[in-house]
């Protein structure tokens, strides 16, 4: 029987490149400045490297995975090039610690990298065809779609309007913050409440402070099994607990058994992600978390879906500074999505590579100050209700 990959891959090094509007770089730079950094953090030489996974959801380099063997002049080699909707990063390290864990190579690494910026898209790419297109209609767009999670949130569990903006925001001007102290993120300015719930509005209740940015950058994670990292001389060992994955067959948006308060495809892989991991309690048992804020209320409500707080109690909770940096349990310490953007096939590891270096204490003016055991990374693909769910849960060996 499958008993999953718990503590059988080891991370032997990340790196990740400063996001932004790069327009001082092009794809496969940024790819290189990802894979410098953590080539240098595992120790090894290129050569080393078995097998490549090139996580990217746009055309910014061209087809397959050749760019990437291109860019980072690796022959020879199994390279694969994989798309998973904002998953898509994710997918790449799922690849990667997937062969290792099942024997087929020692060393893997996976690559995540977008160019949103010079594609010319406001937001991101929107589908055309096909059986996603035909479910969400040409007229829907992403600020729309969470904009219903929220009315749906509100409606279900009788949330005033106001306190739902007041959290919203609270979670806006929390992420600005920590991102000042994060040199790789694009947006590093303190923002107040106030300048969060008089902002214009884009989707209503969401503001223009609510929603996260379009970006370029690129995430780099080396992976192995542990015995040979500590042969490779590593002390201090991360190790992936849990990859797990959940996409919906549609019936959300196929009838009246969901209501738009919750999203189920979060709830499945929370469910699976905490059993392979041996999580029991994860209010207890995680130390932070990186949650896909693609817009504000996408965090409040994941945190219920994460289990990390009661349904209808996430909001009071937000307030109350349970996932500020110095709550209980932070959440976004290095500023998110909402500071990152979300260059979509680097978004997944560079949630990873926020927890790796926090986990060994080398996060800098943002570390977290109780001690980090366990971490937890999540990505929510599509829409609410025609989407995919990605959970990585990493920790010390």
């Amino acid at each position: 029987m499958a008993s999953g990959i718990k503590d059988k891959v080891a991370i032997l090094g990340m790196g990740c490149a400063k996001f932004g509007e790069r327009w001082d770089t092009d794809g496969p730079s940024l790819m290189v400045e990802a894979f410098e950094e953590a080539i240098a953090d595992a120790g090894i030489d290129p050569s080393q490297l078995e097998a490549g996974w090139f996580g990217h959801a746009g055309n910014a380099v061209g087809p397959g995975a050749i760019p990437l063997a291109l860019a980072l002049r690796l022959h020879n080699i199994p390279m694969t090039r994989v798309e998973n909707a904002c998953a898509t990063g994710t997918e790449a390290l799922r690849g990667a610690a997937y062969a290792v864990a099942s024997g087929a190579c020692d060393i893997a690494f996976a690559l995540g990298m977008e160019k949103l910026k010079d594609a010319g898209y406001s937001g991101l790419p929107a589908a055309s065809r096909g059986p996603f297109y035909d479910a969400t209609n040409a007229n829907l767009t992403a600020p729309g779609a969470f904009a219903q999670l929220a009315s749906g949130y509100a409606a279900r569990h009788k949330v005033a309007a106001d306190d739902l903006k007041r959290a919203m925001a609270h979670i806006s001007v929390k992420s600005h913050a920590n991102a000042t102290k994060n040199p790789k993120a694009h947006l590093r300015k303190s923002i107040t409440a106030e300048q969060v719930i008089k902002a214009p509005i884009v989707a209503a209740p969401l503001g223009l402070f609510d929603c996260c940015g379009v970006s370029d950058g690129a995430a780099c994670a080396i992976v192995t099994r542990p015995e040979i990292a500590r042969a490779l001389g590593k002390t201090d060992i991360v190790t992936i607990k849990s990859l797990q994955l959940a996409a919906t067959g549609g019936w959300e948006a196929q009838g009246s058994g969901w209501d738009s308060s919750y999203v189920p495809t979060t709830r499945a892989a929370a469910a699976r992600a905490y059993k392979e991991a041996g999580i029991n309690d994860p209010r207890a048992e995680l130390s932070l978390t990186e949650v896909h804020d693609c817009f504000s209320i996408t965090e409040l409500v994941t945190m219920e879906d994460l289990g990390l707080s009661d349904d209808g109690n996430a909001w009071r909770d937000v307030l109350d500074g349970r996932f500020d940096a110095d709550g209980a349990l932070p959440c976004q310490i290095d500023g998110g999505l909402k500071c990152f953007g979300h260059p979509i096939g680097a978004t997944g590891i560079r949630m990873v590579y926020e927890n790796y270096l926090q986990l060994l204490g080398r996060a800098g003016a943002r570390q977290r100050q109780q001690p980090v055991v366990n971490a937890l990374a999540h990505n929510l693909g599509g829409a609410p209700f025609h989407g995919i769910c990605s959970i990585s849960i990493v920790g010390l060996l």
